[in-house]
């Protein structure tokens, strides 16, 4: 079979469509994901005994789970356990969410944990709350550390909506399969859609390099 790539270009409009769907999902769940990974991340890092076990279970079960069982399960499953229908972009805005939120939670714990306790201890002597010194002292510096592996998880998050082909998602990689069931060009389709990821995630990576460097982020 002889490339040609008049079918790339015919695919575009539909491959558009899929990449649009994939950043709007990716970015949802991402941002849904920084606020579970925040309030789990400071609860295993400075919480209390019963919050600590609590998002440690929250972490290890989703970590320890393939993000393809927990969108299955949250599609398949949970509709029998519950009386509503999740319609397949909802599902998979959810699984990044939870499954983000995981990971982010680690990268929260270690950006507080790495902040010098001189900090902490300062803050406490100004007559600040814990809970002040946590968001006036403590956070802003973490956030500042967690930016680089914050775009990474975006990365990841982009890459793993391409797994929500199994419930009908109509993301980049879904609608590379439905042109390829219509023209059979596997080969031209295929590279446009590995080239479209790659793309945006060298676009995400320079992106992330310049912010560090303007944050001086070492």
């Amino acid at each position: 079979m002889n490339f040609e790539a008049k079918y790339i270009w015919e695919s575009l409009p539909l491959l558009q469509q899929g990449l649009k769907l994939t950043l709007i999902i990716s970015l949802s769940g991402l941002l849904g994901g920084f606020i579970i990974g925040l309030l789990a991340g400071a609860c295993r890092a400075l919480g209390g005994k019963i919050s600590k076990t609590v998002s440690l279970l929250f972490v290890e079960v989703i970590r320890g789970t393939p993000i393809m069982v927990q969108v299955m399960f949250i599609y398949f499953a949970l509709p029998m356990l519950l009386p509503l229908r999740i319609d397949p972009v909802t599902a998979a805005i959810v699984t990044i969410i939870i499954n983000s939120g995981a990971y982010i939670a680690e990268i929260t714990r270690g950006a507080i944990l790495s902040v010098n306790k001189g900090f902490r201890e300062a803050g406490l002597a100004m007559g600040l709350s814990q809970r002040n010194t946590l968001r006036y002292i403590i956070m802003p510096l973490a956030l500042r550390r967690m930016i680089p592996a914050l775009g990474n998880q975006w990365i990841i998050s982009i890459k793993d909506t391409s797994l929500f082909i199994v419930i009908g998602v109509a993301e980049l990689t879904r609608q590379g399969q439905e042109i390829i069931a219509g023209n059979f060009r596997a080969l031209e389709v295929w590279s446009a859609v590995a080239l479209i990821y790659l793309f945006v995630t060298l676009c995400l990576s320079f992106l992330l390099k310049r912010v560090e460097k303007r944050m001086h982020i070492l």
